[in-house]
């Protein structure tokens, strides 16, 4: 982890110093979704209520820019301009390197139509079982650890070898004996629970941004040939 990485939680534990005893779990957090974004994997986020918004949230700072900017790569950028050379400029200009991620919260026609026809308490693990891949990771927030549906999601990325991370209050809790980190923020109260979840969130965001695009613009400029093959090549 580099000095700017490492500076988040500096800023986050100056913060919310409440929060420093989870630096161990906040950190296992990062390498977990570190790797997942090195292997190609997939980060998937679920929750309910408050904690629905918070996976909405999550979603939303690592498929953009958050703290950074991120210009598409240059190969890429040549792609497109050379397919389409007369709106190739605005449609690169236009993009931002992600991190690929998908909010289980969003799936609305799959999400009520497996809760009317088979169970509500499966929604999200129906979804692990159809997206998931063993490099990718789950993100399951719950203020008590224990919502069903959450647990369930977790069982199944269990069983299919996708790594899990739990966000919870400091109890022990089903998730906290199931997940491979649980970030245990030192609260009950669920409001209070969510208040600290969503530093922690943004921090790991940030530190994950650092890590995938932080050396960006290197060479950027530099001439390339006509493009060959896919575009993923």
């Amino acid at each position: 982890m580099d000095e700017k990485t490492n500076h988040e939680l500096t800023i986050l534990f100056s913060n919310y110093p409440d929060l420093k005893g989870c630096r161990e779990s906040i950190l296992d957090a990062f390498q977990l979704l570190s790797n997942c974004y090195r292997q190609g994997g997939l980060i998937m986020v679920c929750g309910n209520g408050g904690s629905a918004a918070d996976a909405e949230h999550i979603v939303g700072e690592l498929m953009k820019g958050f703290k950074m900017k991120r210009p598409m790569k240059q190969e890429k950028r040549h792609w497109i301009q050379t397919m389409f050379p007369a709106d190739g400029e605005f449609l690169t200009e236009n993009l931002q390197q992600a991190i690929p991620a998908i909010s289980l919260i969003s799936q609305t026609s799959i999400s009520t139509a497996f809760a009317n026809d088979v169970n509500a308490e499966m929604v999200f693990a129906q979804m692990v079982f159809g997206y998931g891949k063993p490099d990718d990771v789950l993100i399951g927030l719950s203020t008590t650890g224990n919502s069903a549906n959450v647990v369930n999601a977790c069982k199944i990325a269990k069983a299919l070898g996708i790594r899990t991370i739990a966000f919870t209050g400091e109890k022990a809790s089903r998730l906290s004996e199931l997940c491979n980190v649980t970030i245990q923020v030192p609260a009950q109260e669920v409001f209070r629970v969510q208040e600290l979840h969503q530093p922690v969130y943004h921090t790991l965001c940030a530190m994950l941004e650092i890590e995938a695009f932080g050396g960006l613009a290197v060479n950027d400029d530099l001439p390339l040939p006509p493009p060959k093959g896919d575009i993923n090549d």
